[in-house]
């Protein structure tokens, strides 16, 4: 039986104060963790090893045993992630504590030098699955980060602007796939419902390229406005695209276009019978301006 229960719980102050020496010289970063911080994670993971370890079992880190442990671990990774630690500064946080115990663990069997091999293998095995339990809980924290911030950039990259009492702007910047497609069409659509607007613009001068994929995309989106009652217009339809559209055999008769936001938003001025003219004094400076130039 193992005498390394035994040996950690023993010597659990030693071996973290310790370990703690031992981080100040490879993973420590004092700009993104005070030693208060350090000080409590050491302390609370120790704690969690010797819950675990009082089963015995120091293999099957899967058991109810080691639940304790398990959670801290994706407590301290989940922090770290999120404070801009690296993946390997994580992991070395357990691994650095493979020193300190290896040194307890040679002068407690020093003794009895044919066992001291075997307990060493065995704090190998145990620290070794607890980096790999680290890793893995920082990655999917990173992971969940990382997809957060791209629906938060999503939905930036997708304003519904009010141009007028009925009349909205949707500019699109970027490739439209089918992840940001659902945003576009979830913004849009509520933006329809809160202002009670019968037109939307839909620009896409910022697109690189429209495909038949992207064209889906967009007719996926005219239609689901449509069914809230708003019509839409498609501004920013530049020459290559228009050959694109034609070379592809898109079908766009159903859709009104238009090359520019411009000519997109008269037109939705007068669908919504609204039009836009020179005033007089707007005239009469333009005679003013013609005649200092005579």
């Amino acid at each position: 039986m193992s005498k390394l229960p035994e040996i950690i719980q023993n010597h659990e102050e030693g071996i973290r104060s310790e370990w703690l020496k031992a981080m100040s010289t490879t993973v420590r970063r004092s700009d993104l963790m005070t030693d208060s911080e350090i000080q409590s994670q050491t302390r609370e993971l120790l704690a969690a090893i010797v819950a675990g370890v009082k089963s015995r079992d120091i293999t099957d880190l899967d058991a109810q045993a080691w639940t304790q442990t398990r959670e801290v671990l994706q407590s301290i990774s989940a922090s770290r992630a999120r404070q801009g630690f690296t993946p390997s500064e994580t992991t070395m946080f357990v691994l650095s504590l493979k020193q300190p115990l290896f040194t307890v663990i040679r002068k407690e069997l020093s003794k009895t030098p044919d066992i001291v091999f075997d307990e060493l293998w065995a704090a190998t095995l145990l620290l070794d699955k607890l980096a790999l339990l680290t890793t893995d809980a920082f990655l999917e924290t990173r992971e969940q980060i990382i997809f957060r911030q791209q629906q938060e950039l999503m939905e930036l990259s997708t304003p519904v602007v009010k141009l007028w009492e009925g009349i909205l702007a949707l500019p699109i910047i970027g490739t439209l796939d089918s992840a940001r497609t659902q945003v576009v069409m979830e913004s849009l659509l509520q933006a329809v419902v809160q202002s009670n607007s019968r037109i939307a613009i839909i620009d896409i001068t910022g697109v690189p390229t429209v495909d038949t994929l992207v064209a889906q995309h967009l007719l996926k989106t005219i239609t689901a406005a449509r069914l809230m009652g708003a019509e839409c217009i498609i501004s920013g339809v530049r020459p290559q695209i228009a050959q694109t559209i034609v070379h592809l055999g898109i079908d766009l008769s159903g859709v009104i276009t238009k090359a520019r936001m411009a000519d997109a938003f008269a037109l939705a001025l007068q669908r919504s019978g609204r039009a836009v003219v020179a005033t007089q004094n707007g005239a009469g400076a333009k005679k003013q301006e013609a005649k200092k130039e005579e």
